[in-house]
């Protein structure tokens, strides 16, 4: 049996998408954990690891019971810290989860550290936290970069082990440095968003068919009666706007059809259809934005109301059998000619209709894309698809719901990968310097430029 290349552990492991991908490129899993009961189950079945655990009771002050490893991944929770300064290092991290991430390189020393967590990690909200993160690193002796590496897989070719989906995640990346080879030299970060990989373009050149399967259609992807009602409903308006306004594409801006309940009144109180500056000056109180879409509500609502009184009628758009939220309509799909031609989002902000082209990030709670020309929602295969996991992944009997919210709560197999081979391609000079480093080195280098063929090759009962 030939021998690992590196051994690696999968902290907050979900279902193995950072497996996935350093198994693919060689790794043997020595240690994982994951506290949910469902999660665990998928990761066992499909790599013939039990995960089942909590990290606090594994990393902590009195005991850090984690194997030696070369490579520490983890998707973690992102809790606040301290604000009383970064003086503290690792003591101002103490009772959040990051913390026992740190007990754990503090007394293994990894070779790479691979962080994954959401994109407002790094936006200015959490300043705070990302300088935390980033110091107490580099406190441990490892090159980091201090600018946020951030990347989606809708931004990689389909080659490359890519997918449609916008799923924009922050990495932190690392390399043990306790030399400090390269000190003096500027650390970037290993991918951005502006990134053009190979010239491909995903604006162009993404198509869901590709992803789609009707073979993996389940009752539970089927839409509602309602849910039917409100598309077609809604449909029909988007047409009527293209026959009225000879083709001109629909408002960018949420249209509310709530607010043209008031619009007798709120005129009568302005003796003019108001605009943003009225409504501010009569109510300071109300938000900016607010106004801004009620005034162009109101001027939309002046051009067209005939029209849109007689769809309001038809569609009974003012009764129980249209919720608020469904009152609402986000076209974000510019000349898109129908709303069945698009992909749908139902949201507690209103209907969401994007271009068929890539899909919006998964989410772990109830919003999953509905295909508007296989008028159904994505199934749960297509979801691990998303989310580069080879179709012999196994939910076994497990709900939808319950795939769904582990693909929401994932990480995507090819960005892993490429953010991977960005990295160790980056501290080249660190890595080649140790046999430890120079494994990982020719086992990342020497892959395949996507993880697709690999992992189909694996199986579940190889994992």
């Amino acid at each position: 049996m030939t021998p690992p290349a590196f051994r690696f552990i999968d902290l907050f492991a979900g279902v193995g998408g950072f497996h996935a991908a350093l198994k693919a490129y060689g790794g043997e899993c020595v240690y994982a954990v994951e506290i949910d009961h469902a999660a665990a189950a998928s990761y066992r079945r499909n790599w013939a690891h039990d995960p089942l655990g909590d990290i606090t009771e594994d990393a902590n002050d009195e005991r850090v019971v984690v194997p030696a490893h070369e490579i520490l991944a983890a998707g973690f929770p992102c809790q606040p810290f301290s604000k009383s300064g970064y003086q503290q290092g690792m003591d101002e991290t103490r009772g959040t989860l990051y913390w026992n991430i740190l007990k754990i390189i503090e007394r293994r020393k990894p070779k790479v550290v691979l962080l994954e967590n959401v994109r407002n990690l790094a936006g200015p909200r959490h300043l705070h936290e990302w300088q935390v993160i980033i110091e107490t690193l580099q406190e441990q002796g490892y090159r980091v970069a201090e600018q946020p590496a951030i990347f989606s897989p809708h931004l990689l070719p389909p080659e490359r082990g890519g997918r449609p989906q916008v799923r924009e995640r922050v990495f932190i990346t690392a390399t043990h440095n306790p030399s400090g080879i390269g000190d003096d030299l500027e650390v970037e970060p290993v991918a951005l968003p502006s990134d053009r990989i190979d010239g491909f373009d995903p604006k162009a050149e993404w198509h869901l068919e590709d992803l789609l399967d009707d073979t993996h259609n389940i009752p539970g992807c089927n839409l509602t009666d309602s849910e039917r009602a409100w598309i077609e409903a809604w449909d029909e308006w988007v047409q009527t706007w293209y026959e009225m306004t000879d083709g001109r594409k629909p408002p960018g801006f949420p249209i509310w059809a709530d607010s043209w309940l008031d619009f007798k009144q709120v005129v009568g109180d302005f003796k003019a259809v108001p605009v943003y500056r009225d409504l501010m000056d009569a109510d300071p109180a109300l938000p900016k934005w607010k106004a801004g879409h009620l005034a162009k509500n109101y001027a939309l609502y002046a051009e067209h109301r005939t029209w849109i009184d007689r769809w309001a009628q038809k569609h009974k758009v003012y009764t129980a059998l249209f919720p608020a939220s469904r009152r609402k309509l986000e076209w974000q799909a510019q000349d898109t000619p129908r709303l069945w031609d698009t992909v749908m989002h139902f949201r507690p902000s209103g209907i969401r209709a994007k271009r068929p082209t890539y899909l919006p990030a998964l989410v772990a709670i109830t919003q999953t894309s509905i295909v508007g020309s296989r008028e159904r929602r994505l199934s749960p295969r297509e979801t691990a698809r998303l989310q580069g996991l080879p179709d012999w992944f196994n939910f076994d009997h497990q709900p939808p719901a319950a795939t769904y919210r582990q693909m929401g709560n994932g990480v995507n197999v090819g960005a892993v990968w490429h953010v991977l081979r960005e990295h160790v391609r980056r501290d080249e000079d660190i890595l080649k310097r140790t046999k430890a480093g120079q494994s990982i080195l020719d086992a990342v280098l020497t892959a395949p430029l996507s993880p697709d063929e690999t992992l189909a090759q694996i199986g579940p009962e190889k994992g």
